[in-house]
Formats: C-alpha cells, structure tokens, sequence
C-alpha cells in the first residue's frame, strides 16, 4: 500500500469503528434494512462490503459508488416466506468534476391481514409496507482509495398507523490490484426516527461491517469474508464475531458465474434442538449479455423456508 493510501485507510476505518453503538442489545425499528439487496448479494450471503462496480453494493458500502465504469443500475425481486414480498431499485454514475451519485429505493410489503374488534369480529381487511428512499455520493481521493455516504429517509406503515425516521451510511473501501485483495468498512443505519408508533422511540438497526476480499491468483473465484453487525451486545468477545459471512463468485466464463454463500449468524439462530439442516447457505447463478447482467439467488432458513431474488442489473 502507498503510505498515503493506507494513512487514510486505516484513519477512515477507526472513525467508523468508534462510532457509538446505537441501540446495541435493545429492540430495534425498520430491521428489513438488514435484508440482503440483490440476487448476487443474497447469493453470497451478503458479503458485499468490499464488491466493486455493482450498483446494489452501494446499499452495502456507499463507497464502493466510486468504483463503477459507467452509468449502472439495478432492479430486483425479493420473494420472502409467506406472503412478504420486497424488492429494490438502485442507480449512480458518475458527474464529471463533482464525484459519483446514486440513488435508490428498498421496499417490503408484509401482505392484507384481517382485522378484527375486541370480541374478533372481522371488520375489513389492513396492510403492512417498509420502504427507504437514499440517496449517496462518493469520491476516490487518492488511487485505489474511495469513501462515500448516503442519506436515507425511512417509512414504515402498519394499517392507519406509521413510523417514519432518517439514517446515513458512510464507507470506506481500498482496492490493492497488485495482491487482488481489497479491504472494507461500512457502518449503515445510523439515525433516528422522526415520528413512531407508540409516541416511544426505538432504536435503528445500526450495522458495523468490515471485510477483505481476493482473488486467488490461478483461480476463477472471487472469495469475500465480512463481519457484521460489530455493534450488537454481547456475552463474550468471540461472541462478538458471530456474525460473518463467506462468500464466492466462481467465473465459469466471460456470461456465467456461480455463487456460494454462508451466513453464520442466521445458521446458529435458525438452528432446532442440536440440527439447522441448511440454514445459512446460499446458491446462485449470474448471466451475463452484453450490457445486461441477469442473477438469481436461492437463501435457506432451514424448516421455515426458502428465499428467493432475482435481480436485472444495467451499463447505460
């Protein structure tokens, strides 16, 4: 690393590491903006802290916004159990002298519900929706070096009822082609809500992650490690890193890739008795036609179910 480059670095990744842990342990608010975003993501069980030129990386590290080639976006899919469906819409370029912009919309709706009086009555029919609006900028200061942030307005709705809040991510990302390794920090949902519930407050789900990727050198695989939700309360320091996740890209050919991914976290807390059957892992495929890029994703919860994405990702 250039001492420059690694000066900073290491400097971005303490100010995001001593950010205070929010709501750490405590209930938190609008958790579907844990949900991983995107096919290829979900595939890897979302180790994207350290993805470059995706569109949907920007929701994981608002730096990585920098690293695109051209204009790209992103739309998606998102079948959940039962009948939660959810998806995104994601774009960023690049404006000459003024740095990189992108914009983008998480949304989840929780399906129709009856609703009843106290005597259980059935009196109509109500449902539930999330979404978050964002909208981020991102710069490379030095070679191989990006920062970004983004800005997000958040709503949640249940019936005639709503929550509304405000949150901010901000990353770090450093690229070292010479090894084919990267480096990453992010620390997402920060804020809070502007109106609740029940008149109380409640905390975000503020996230921590760091990560590495690399390529290993003969290999067509592109392996990723990232540690999530840092922040959280714990029992023990070990207890601390429970929370990671692996994933791969093999690339089988200039329009095919095949992806692995395994969620430690959601593997321990899906497990029943002393079996989780295949809680935690992931598949998915990526085809790829000229400017197109077609992913699919397969995410298992063990006995409760299966997920499913499907993302459509464009250079413009």
């Amino acid at each position: 690393m250039r001492a420059g480059s690694w000066t900073l670095f290491a400097a971005g990744v303490a100010l995001l590491l001593g950010a205070p842990p929010a709501g750490a342990g405590s209930n938190t608010v609008y958790n579907f903006l844990r949900n991983d975003v995107g096919a290829r993501a979900g595939a890897m069980a979302g180790s994207f802290v350290t993805m470059t030129n995706d569109p949907t990386a920007y929701f994981y590290n608002p730096a990585s916004g920098a690293t695109i080639d051209g204009p790209r976006g992103s739309l998606g899919f998102f079948k959940h159990v039962l009948d939660i469906n959810a998806g995104h819409l994601v774009y960023g370029q690049q404006v000459e002298d003024l740095g990189f912009f992108h914009g983008g919309i998480l949304f989840t709706h929780y399906g129709s519900f009856t609703e009843t009086d106290e005597r259980g009555t059935p009196l109509g029919t109500f449902s539930a929706a999330d979404f978050a609006l964002s909208v981020g900028y991102s710069d490379s200061p030095l070679e191989h070096l990006f920062y970004g942030v983004t800005a997000k307005f958040v709503y949640s709705g249940i019936g005639s009822y709503s929550s509304t809040g405000l949150a901010a991510d901000a990353g770090i990302l450093y690229t070292i082609p010479e090894s084919r390794l990267a480096l990453g920090a992010s620390l997402r949902n920060l804020g809070t809500q502007m109106s609740s519930y029940g008149g109380s407050g409640e905390s975000l789900p503020v996230d921590l992650t760091v990560g590495a990727s690399v390529v290993p050198r003969g290999l067509p695989l592109h392996l990723h490690l990232n540690f999530h939700r840092l922040t959280d309360a714990a029992d023990s320091f070990g207890d601390r890193f429970r929370w990671f996740t692996i994933g791969g890209e093999f690339t089988l050919s200039s329009a095919l890739q095949v992806r692995l991914g395994y969620d430690n976290g959601r593997r321990q807390d899906l497990k029943i008795g002393s079996s989780a059957g295949l809680a935690g892992f992931s598949i998915g495929l990526g085809l790829k036609v000229s400017d197109y890029q077609v992913d699919y994703a397969l995410s298992s919860l063990g006995e409760i179910g299966n997920l499913h994405r499907v993302s459509l990702a464009a250079c413009f």
